[in-house]
């Protein structure tokens, strides 16, 4: 399977359509299926029920054009707020949180069921035959004792349909507003980056980092774009056929053009060979996704924060939130293996990825951030209680000096950016947290 094919696959559920259409498809089946019961008399019990009064054509008619059209008519106004809600949340937060409020299930399921619910009631009101029309089959004409044709049991499920429509719209008008507070944001973004974690690198009492692979042979890009995904599968099998070792020379979320390397064949047959067979297990794109890269989740954070912490924004508030989610993800990655899951499989023993290392994710993170947050006392006194929670937990000493280093960057640089009575704070602050860190790692 190529990598092209395993991104749809992967990102299929993230695109606006697919549910409204899923549910488009699944609401025609559903009325289909209740017409044919309807008119093959197995619906006819409900006649017998005294609360379900049977509908006439008219009634029936009328009522299936009303949901019909309010349906479809709402689904445009949910539609207009979540587009609405977007460019606010994307001109406010950073273009590219855009890709998650898109992706967002509540928007997209609420959309989802006005549309299957429009689906199913046009599909329905087709059905409907009034007293003086001749019915289109000698069963249909049995089906039921009322002149014309109403499809009873498909009537009674759209009513239904319509007051799920009404608590998913009461649902939608509170979610909305919701989902775009700052908090709800970061969280979200928060705990999917710490999933992430979860779902790529195990977690060990003797961290490790992938090694450097051996020199070879480089096999260029012929596309220009980021890199969505790596199909780590295919380029292992390739591997095994050509009794070789692959190392990659980029990462998911690495921008690549023409004459870039993507990998090196290290040893093995020649890279005219493997090259072109290489190249099809990436996939390229315009945007970086989530897929494969926890860096855009953390870039995402960061973005956030440096937006706050500028003098045309300047909330110290929001940033600080940011670092909070920020250290919690790099507790978890300072006690995980960096080599992902899949390298423990002996079939991928001939692929060497770039390594990812704990400093690498925490430049990305804390070190990009560093210069905004030296502006402010607020926000550089809670990165000091940040760093030295986020060590806590973590039992590698090396990691820990890149901790404490950190703080000492910060510190440096806030001696810069910072006068006054407010770098006395901050130099307490940076002193408490010298003391929070054991001797190993102030050696």
């Amino acid at each position: 399977m190529t990598a092209d094919l395993r991104w749809l696959l992967a990102r299929l559920g993230a695109n606006y359509w697919f549910y409204p259409a899923l549910f488009s498809i699944a609401a025609a089946a559903l009325a289909f299926t209740l017409v044919h019961l309807d008119r093959i008399g197995a619906a006819e019990f409900l006649s017998r029920v005294e609360a379900i009064v049977p509908a006439r054509p008219d009634g029936a008619a009328n009522m299936l054009t009303v949901m019909a059209g309010s349906m479809i008519g709402v689904a445009s106004t949910v539609f207009s707020i979540t587009i609405a809600a977007v460019a606010y949340a994307s001109g406010t937060y950073g273009p590219r949180l855009l890709t998650n409020f898109l992706e967002d299930r509540g928007n997209q399921l609420s959309l989802a069921t006005f549309i299957g619910t429009f689906v199913y009631a046009l599909t329905v009101l087709r059905t409907v035959r009034a007293e003086d029309e001749v019915a289109a089959t000698a069963e249909a004409a049995v089906a039921t004792t009322l002149p014309g044709f109403v499809p009873q049991l498909s009537l009674l499920v759209a009513y239904l349909l319509m007051a799920l429509s009404v608590a998913v719209l009461v649902y939608f008008l509170n979610h909305v507003p919701s989902s775009i507070r700052i908090n709800s944001v970061l969280h979200g973004i928060g705990k999917r980056l710490l999933a992430d974690i979860e779902d790529n690198y195990p977690r060990d009492h003797n961290p490790g980092e992938e090694g450097e692979a051996p020199v070879g042979t480089p096999v260029p890009s012929e596309h220009t774009g980021y890199v969505q995904m790596i199909d780590y599968d295919e380029l292992a099998a390739l591997a095994a056929r050509a009794n070789c070792t692959i190392a990659l020379e980029v990462r998911t979320g690495d921008f690549v053009h023409p004459g870039m390397a993507l990998v090196r064949v290290c040893e093995g047959e020649s890279c005219e060979t493997v090259g072109e067979a290489a190249a099809n297990a990436f996939s390229f794109g315009a945007t970086r996704t989530a897929e494969q890269d926890p860096q855009f989740l953390i870039d995402e954070l960061v973005e956030i924060a440096l937006r706050a912490l500028s003098p045309a924004i300047n909330d110290p508030f929001t940033a600080i939130n940011a670092l909070h989610w920020l250290g919690a993800a790099t507790a978890e990655l300072g006690r995980r293996d960096l080599r992902r899951r899949w390298e423990d499989h002996p079939e991928h023993a001939r692929v060497h990825p770039l390594p990812e290392t704990f400093g690498h994710f925490l430049h990305r993170g804390f070190g990009t951030i560093r210069s905004a947050v030296a502006t402010s006392p607020t926000a550089a006194l809670v990165t000091f209680d940040v760093l030295r929670s986020a060590a806590a937990p973590i039992t590698d000493q090396a990691r820990i000096a890149m901790l404490r280093d950190e703080g000492r960057r910060l510190y440096e640089q806030a001696q810069l950016a910072i006068g006054g009575p407010d770098m006395r704070d901050v130099a307490e602050g940076y002193s408490r947290f010298l003391h929070g860190f054991p001797e190993d790692a102030a050696r």
